[in-house]
């Protein structure tokens, strides 16, 4: 079977909620993929920020061999021997006191909002009929119904309603707009510290500290939403630290896996997700000994190979290179560490015939909010496939 059978077997029997490019990847290495005509591509998504470590990891891999031929599954009906130490090591990591596993991105998030809910309503003394989560326009946080209730993007709603109630937006960026927000029935402020799906959208210099300290003084809890931003891919661990604020959550997941296996936690003090109890919240495969051992060892990964360090360096590198080529088509470059988004003019005809131009060459990149080519590398990228992907990308920047 060639690219055209698959693509066709997947249209007749897929359901059509995306629109990939028409590349079919059948192996990876590292930064590099192949399709199952045989051809190399340099990716530079990194399954959007998932594969941190780069594909097939060798020390992943055979952490996740050695578990899988041990136990994989007990549920949380028993305890198991790797889920104890990932919870020792993740907090030792980061400085917080517990954290709670799950498995998806969205599923973190909505154990965030159910710990923010519970706090609010049992330690902060709101009443159960009241209580407000805030969050932030452009947001992405995920596709459950609740997450789509407060997305501002109307694809994401379209259909799906009724919504969850309990959230209002406000302007990411503005502090001004979170000020008249906040009030005495508010929970919390959920925000991603650079906002991905949006198109790479970084906040004003100062901002996050002050809507923390805001927080901090109404009593509202400050959650991060590092799932995309955070495990070295915005040149620090987290990319709230840019800000050096220490958030009363923070939400990871996607690298939390190195790509091999769906791992996700919530990270919080004793106060926040001390409020749960037996049966208040679970999940079958959350915590399960199988992505425990993935997750202990693709964060060893990050910290032993400097990954984070490398992020930050040829991140500067990368956008510096980007933005010293004289394309019409490039409106703004921006971006932290490898978190790089390359805003397009309307005029550029959007951001999907670059992406397609650039597959062309043999870089693989996807387009975000219509006119952003978003570039996010593995972690393990080096300097010369940089300079190598840099050659093509300035030729297709300077198309028509």
């Amino acid at each position: 079977m060639n690219t055209k059978d698959y693509i066709a077997l997947e249209e007749q029997y897929g359901a059509h909620n995306y629109h990939p490019l028409d590349v079919v990847i059948d192996r990876a290495e590292g930064v590099y993929m192949w399709d199952v005509d045989g051809k190399k591509y340099l990716d530079c998504l990194a399954a959007y920020s998932a594969v941190n470590q780069g594909h097939c990891h060798p020390r992943i891999i055979g952490a996740l061999k050695e578990q899988a031929s041990k136990v994989t599954l007990t549920s949380r009906a028993f305890r198991n021997d790797q889920l104890p130490l990932l919870a020792k090591e993740l907090c030792e990591m980061t400085g917080y006191a517990m954290m709670l596993p799950m498995n998806s991105g969205a599923e973190a998030v909505e154990t965030a909002l159910k710990a923010a809910r519970k706090w609010g309503h049992k330690v902060k003394g709101i009443s159960e009929d009241k209580g407000t989560i805030l969050t932030c326009t452009n947001n992405f946080s995920g596709r459950t119904i609740s997450i789509v209730s407060f997305s501002t993007e109307e694809q994401y709603k379209d259909g799906f309603g009724p919504f969850t109630p309990g959230f209002q937006n406000v302007e990411y960026g503005d502090i001004e707009s979170l000020k008249a927000a906040i009030n005495e029935d508010t929970i919390a402020f959920l925000i991603e510290p650079i906002q991905g799906e949006a198109g790479i959208i970084i906040p004003p210099d100062g901002y996050l500290k002050e809507a923390f300290e805001l927080c901090k003084k109404h009593n509202v809890l400050f959650i991060a939403d590092e799932i995309q931003s955070g495990l070295g891919r915005s040149g620090k661990l987290f990319a709230f630290e840019y800000d050096n604020i220490r958030p009363d959550v923070v939400i990871i997941g996607k690298a939390l896996s190195g790509g091999c296996y769906p791992v996700s936690a919530v990270l919080s003090d004793r106060e926040v997700l001390g409020v749960f109890n037996p049966g208040d919240h679970g999940s079958t495969f959350g915590g399960n000994p199988l992505g425990a051992a993935v997750a202990r060892e693709s964060l060893k990964v990050l910290v032993e190979e400097k990954l984070i360090e490398n992020s930050f360096e040829l991140g500067n590198y990368f956008r510096a290179q980007l933005n010293e080529i004289p394309s019409k088509h490039v409106k703004l470059i921006r971006g932290k560490g490898l978190f790089i988004g390359v805003e397009l003019h309307e005029e550029a005809g959007g951001a999907r015939r670059f992406c397609e131009a650039l597959a062309e060459r043999g870089i693989l990149c996807k387009e975000t909010h219509t006119h952003v080519i978003r570039f996010a590398p593995p972690l393990v990228i080096k300097k010369e496939q940089i300079d190598e992907a840099l050659v093509k990308i300035k030729e297709v920047l300077l198309m028509p």
